[in-house]
Parts: C-alpha cells; structure tokens; sequence
C-alpha cells in the first residue's frame, strides 16, 4: 500500500475518533432546538402587572390595600404630592428601621437612632433607658428577625402635606434582664420571644427630604 493511501486512511481514523469524541461531548439533538437562553427571573408581586393609565389602578397602592379605602386613598393622595413616594420601598425601608431602632432601644443606643425618633418617641425612650440605668439593670438583646410586616393603616393632610403610615410588624428576638450583681431578672438569651408591634411613620411630603421618622407605637 502506497504512502498516500496510508495517510489517507490514517486523516479518516483521526476524522472518525473527533466525531465520536464530539458526540460523547456535546450530545445529540433530534430536530430543531431553540438556542438556550437564560430564563428571565419572575418579578415578585402579589398583584398582576397593572400600569397606571388614565387614572386607572396604581399596583404599588393595590399590592397593599385596597385603593377605595381610606389608607388606599391616602396613599394615593401622598403619591400625588410627591412623586418619589413609593409604597414598596417604604415597606423595605420601614423593615430596616424596625431592626434598627427595636435594637438601639433595647440595648440602650438611643443615640444612633435618634435622627429617626420624633421628638415624643425618644423622650418616651429616653426615659424607659434611663430607668433601667438608675435602677442597674442592664439588656442583653439579640434580633433574630423579621416574620411579618403588614401595611395597616394611611393618613394624609393635604393642608399641610403631612403623611403617617401605620405598619405591623412581626418579629422574633431574644432579651435577657441582668440586675447589678450580674444575675438575671427575666427573660433568656436562648429562649426566643415572639413581638407584634404597629409603628407608624411621618413625613412632609414634596419637602425634598425623603427620611421618615417614627411618630408613635403600640400594639
């Protein structure tokens, strides 16, 4: 058998080897196949996809509470008096603040939280911190989480453009009581508690400043 012939023979046993090799790699596909593309990540909401046309119904009012209500029609209202009011952001940023400020009250750091206590909350905070000091008691708190937050309730002035917004929040921590002598008084710092508070936040709507501060609380 002449040269040629050989590499020939040799060109087609190397052809036949990457064929199969490719095959083992790749796989095969059968018929036409979409090139495959990322799927788009599903948006979250828990109303559908609405937009706001001709005064129809706003979804960022909607996805919360009803927009005939009294707190849909505030919320409305706060919309219209400042566009960058936006209800899905509050509730993100009013989770935050909850965190934050249950944690700087516990522990006794009102001085971290209070450029977002109204004047009435942090004198009220200021004195439960205070007691606890003059009588040597002392917090060990620890935050666990959030497990609900509810929009509950909308007021809006439109004489002067004051906002509040109520919010539930369900949460769970652990807090533990120590007296001087570093005994504890109650509580636990395994044991953990559930909280249901309602906060409600304020602000001037259109002002410019986008901060809300904590106007009441309760349960």
């Amino acid at each position: 058998m002449n040269s040629p012939v050989i590499q020939l023979l040799v060109l087609a046993g190397i052809a036949i080897f990457l064929i199969l090799r490719l095959r083992s790699v790749l796989g095969t596909r059968e018929g036409y196949e979409k090139p495959r593309t990322q799927e788009p990540t599903p948006k979250r909401r828990s109303a559908p996809e609405l937009e706001v046309i001709d005064g129809g119904p706003d979804p960022d009012v909607t996805d919360y509470v009803d927009a005939d209500s009294d707190t849909g029609k505030a919320l409305s209202a706060m919309k219209t008096a400042d566009r960058s009011f936006n209800v899905r952001e509050f509730v993100r940023g009013a989770r935050g603040a909850y965190e934050m400020i249950l944690t700087g009250f516990e522990k006794g750091e009102l001085a971290e939280i209070k450029p977002f206590l109204s004047d009435d909350v942090y004198e009220a905070f200021a004195g439960v911190v205070e007691a606890r000091e003059k009588d040597g008691l002392s917090v060990d708190f620890t935050f666990v989480g959030i497990s609900e937050t509810t929009l509950v309730g909308a007021e809006f002035d439109k004489a002067t453009n004051d906002g509040e917004v109520s919010v539930k929040f369900v949460s769970e921590s652990t807090s533990a009581v120590y007296d001087k002598g570093g005994d504890l008084k109650e509580g636990s710092t395994t044991d953990i508690k559930k909280q249901r508070d309602i906060w409600t936040f304020g602000r001037t709507m259109g002002t410019g400043d986008p901060n809300w501060f904590l106007v009441a609380t309760g349960e």
